[in-house]
């Protein structure tokens, strides 16, 4: 998700969530429950966009080619009949847990039959989810129910449905730990309503997995971010990795943030700066300026923070068809005392104190602001000997046609970066002591 420049949370419970049959999924619930006035996000406005040439809503399409349609309709169907916060909070939670759950297990095989689209799609969670998400803020409760009691149930829903709602890690000694985390697609608007980000497919892939090194076994956890500057604020990557690195009997050996780069190959990023410089994120929200803190968790005040990942590992290890580069890019504000006004300087050599930060390797989007707010509040936590960096795939791009939601080189290509990201990750895990 580099832009050069363009370059809590809720315990799971045992509610399942039964499937429907597509007839039942399918009927329209909006009389029975829905307000079609409320107002929605604008992501979730983007659930009625089709492609520029016209023909079905393109995010529901690719909800339906991948099955999701019974539970996402097992989820409204349940939401209406709810009769208290309670019971809507027990519900909204495991149908998060649920969705994420179905994701990671198509994409790793273990649901042979479910849709027709490649298996490695992350398209059909982003999609799944704002549907569950636009009915949740536009229910309409038999019962009362306050303005924060919503948005708690929104968060535990969102929460659930990016992996970040339990600890996947093995406890103790003994089996490596490792921490990564993807992110939806963006850029969403026009023809872009069609596309993947193959960071998000590879977070699915990775999910639980327990790949083999040559010091023994290392377990994968997989979470996926929002591209929303509102979200970060709120700290929901303080949420995962914190969490995470604060648990002593679970902690992560290394934490890994994952996002889409440049065309033609991965970069491992040496560093990760202090600045957000205000691209649009899928709200078409903007924000500039320094990266916010947290609130409740303690971080160092670094302009910016180097990668401790293993690179030389990482690229010395044969891992798949696209180069793998470590970006030594960063760039300061040539007045220190007025960031974000004058130019910008980049070099490749090492940032000098007093320097204010003005981009990390990886630009000034989500990208460079994951990096640098998993590292920050793992220095801040003490947990130096936890190591800590970020991937760049490189850049999928789009079905070919002006109208195709795939075909077979796209899923190609995204298949061999979904397969080298899990190759790069145990690569590093390899280096694990």
């Amino acid at each position: 998700m580099a832009i050069t420049n363009k370059l809590h949370v809720l315990a799971p419970t045992v509610l399942a969530l039964t499937l429907l049959s597509p007839a039942v999924a399918q009927a329209d619930p909006t009389a029975q429950c829905l307000n079609p006035n409320a107002k929605i996000t604008v992501e979730e406005q983007r659930l009625t966009a089709t492609m520029p040439a016209g023909g079905p809503a393109v995010g529901p399409t690719l909800v339906t080619q991948a099955g999701f349609d019974p539970l996402v309709g097992a989820y409204l169907q349940q939401l209406c009949a709810a009769k208290s916060t309670s019971a809507a909070r027990q519900l909204v939670t495991a149908a998060g847990d649920n969705l994420w759950q179905t994701a990671v297990d198509r994409a790793q095989g273990r649901r042979p039959g479910m849709g027709t689209l490649d298996t490695h799609d992350d398209r059909p969670l982003y999609w799944a989810r704002l549907q569950m998400s636009k009915d949740l803020r536009q229910w309409q409760p038999k019962f009362a129910l306050s303005a924060a009691d919503r948005t708690s149930l929104l968060t535990a829903l969102d929460h659930g449905s990016r992996g970040l709602d339990s600890d996947r890690l093995p406890a103790g000694a003994g089996v490596r730990k490792v921490m990564v985390s993807g992110f939806d697609p963006f850029e969403l608007d026009g023809d872009g309503v069609r596309i993947s980000n193959p960071a998000g497919a590879a977070a699915l892939a990775l999910d639980g997995l327990t790949v083999s090194t040559p010091n023994g076994p290392a377990v994968v956890q997989a979470v996926s971010f929002p591209v929303v500057w509102g979200y970060f604020d709120q700290g929901i990557v303080e949420a995962a990795y914190g969490a995470a690195i604060k648990d002593a009997t679970h902690r992560p050996d290394m934490v890994v943030t994952i996002s889409q780069g440049r065309p033609g190959q991965f970069d491992i990023e040496r560093w990760a700066g202090d600045w957000r410089g205000g691209f649009p994120d899928n709200n078409n929200a903007s924000s500039t300026g320094p990266v916010p803190a947290a609130a409740g968790w303690p971080q160092p005040a670094d302009q910016f923070i180097e990668t401790t990942l293993p690179y030389q590992q990482m690229q010395a290890t044969p891992t798949g068809s696209y180069p793998v580069n470590f970006d030594l890019l960063f760039c300061v504000w040539s007045d220190s005392t007025h960031p974000g006004t004058g130019q910008q300087v980049c070099r490749t050599d090492a940032p000098k104190p007093g320097e204010v930060a003005a981009q990390g390797g990886g630009g000034d989007y989500l990208s460079n602001e994951s990096m640098y707010r998993a590292n920050r509040v793992r220095l801040g936590l003490g947990a130096t000997a936890v190591r800590g960096g970020h991937l760049h795939t490189p850049v999928l791009g789009e079905p070919a046609g002006p109208t195709a939601l795939t075909d077979a080189a796209f899923e190609g290509r995204r298949t061999a970066i979904v397969n080298q990201t899990v190759a790069l990750v145990t690569a590093a895990a390899s280096a694990l002591s």
